[in-house]
């Protein structure tokens, strides 16, 4: 195993959205009332416990140097640029921040306005994720989303102009009675307002969600590897690299917090729900990963405040068995893939062993045939759980 701890991101969950999308299967609550503000967000009460949350995990981070930070949901933006001001502040006093640390926050059109961006720029947020899935109405109202094409529209302008040099558009393909023509072009509007990373990713009908139980009609497979063939080829043509399987980028711009999860780092998580990976070597030099998880639901996060059991809702330790599988599905969503040596660093195996299963692979043109470096080839991207199934098996 590696002799230095991997970097260190910390994530932070908002739980509230003004209405559950069918398709989500996140940790997302609609509030109590169907006529609610942001104001009607218990927002003092979550800063204390996010606050009281973070201390409880400060002997994990061991003073380490926060990378990035991430503030998920939900949809963040329903809280305050004031409450996000105070929070930034605490977690700092806490945890030095790295001089270039990125902070992403999740936004989505109908939720957002100009001042709000402004505050939230001010409050040391430089990175903004715009949920926006489809400029199509049809699409939209299928979707469950409150917002319009032309919303969608009118918050990236905001958030430019309010400062914003760093922005992600999220957009979604296979969409229910999306064609291939719809599909780009919702990516012709998106690159149209020029983002600076984009996320393109393939609606899937996930366990326990409205579209699961009752699935929409989606289009035909030959339709779904028309989009995603197409929808490659235009995004590449205008500038934007593919570096992960569902993330593109313009140069220097890829989300460095999500880098950190794919190549193996470590995490902090705080909030309802929120889900950490801790690296820690012990006296002994022994080397040892933990994943842990939040209370989930809102109400009951908030009383843990007064609860001596912390926040803590479980934690397992990951076995060295597990470790090739757990760091192989991450490093392999990389286009770039990942230096052969790092699979001894991250999984205590020798690269020896895996030779056999990368003969195999490559045999069956998952892997690309580059000996110090593992490496997803196209088809690979496409059949991962079928790669890594090769790649981890005993």
């Amino acid at each position: 195993m590696a002799d230095t701890l991997p970097p260190l991101s910390l994530y932070i969950h908002t739980p509230w959205c003004v209405r559950k999308c069918p398709y989500c299967d996140f940790n997302s609550h609609e509030p109590g009332t169907h006529g609610f503000t942001p104001r009607d967000l218990p927002e003092v009460a979550y800063l204390k416990a996010l606050l009281q949350d973070l201390d409880s995990d400060l002997v994990l981070a061991a003073g380490r140097e926060i990378q990035t930070i991430f503030i998920g949901g939900g949809t963040p933006s329903l809280l305050s640029p004031a409450f996000y001001d105070r929070l930034l502040k605490e977690i700092e006093a806490r945890l030095p921040f790295a001089n270039d640390i990125e902070v992403t926050l999740e936004a989505n059109p109908g939720t957002t306005e100009q001042e709000r961006f402004i505050g939230y720029r001010k409050a040391g947020i430089n990175r903004l994720s715009l949920g926006i899935q489809s400029f199509q109405p049809d699409q939209l109202h299928a979707l469950g989303r409150i917002h319009s094409g032309d919303e969608a529209i009118t918050a990236v302008a905001q958030a430019r102009q309010a400062g914003f040099t760093n922005i992600n558009i999220d957009l979604m393909h296979g969409l229910p009675d999306q064609t291939p023509q719809l599909a780009m072009d919702d990516i012709a509007q998106a690159l149209a307002l020029a983002p600076d990373h984009l996320s393109w990713y393939q609606l899937t009908l996930e366990p326990n969600t409205a579209f699961h139980s009752h699935p929409p009609v989606l289009p035909e497979e030959e339709a779904l590897w028309d989009i995603q063939d197409k929808g490659h080829q235009l995004l590449e043509q205008a500038g934007f690299k593919r570096y992960e399987i569902s993330a593109y980028a313009s140069a220097d711009h890829q989300s460095r917090h999500n880098l950190n999860y794919w190549q193996f780092g470590d995490y902090l998580g705080i909030g309802a729900g929120a889900h950490g990976k801790l690296s820690h070597i012990d006296q002994n030099g022994e080397w040892r990963i933990e994943r842990r998880w939040k209370t989930r639901q809102p109400d009951a996060y908030l009383k843990r405040t007064d609860d001596l059991r912390g926040f803590i809702a479980g934690k397992q330790p990951i076995k060295a068995d597990e470790l090739p599988l757990e760091f192989a599905m991450n490093a392999l969503r990389l286009t770039d893939g990942v230096a052969l040596d790092t699979w001894r660093a991250n999984t205590g195996q020798a690269a020896a062993m895996l030779l056999t299963r990368l003969q195999s692979a490559e045999k069956k043109g998952l892997l690309m045939q580059m000996p110090e470096k593992l490496r997803a080839s196209p088809q690979g991207l496409l059949f991962l759980n079928e790669l890594l199934a090769l790649i981890s098996d005993d």
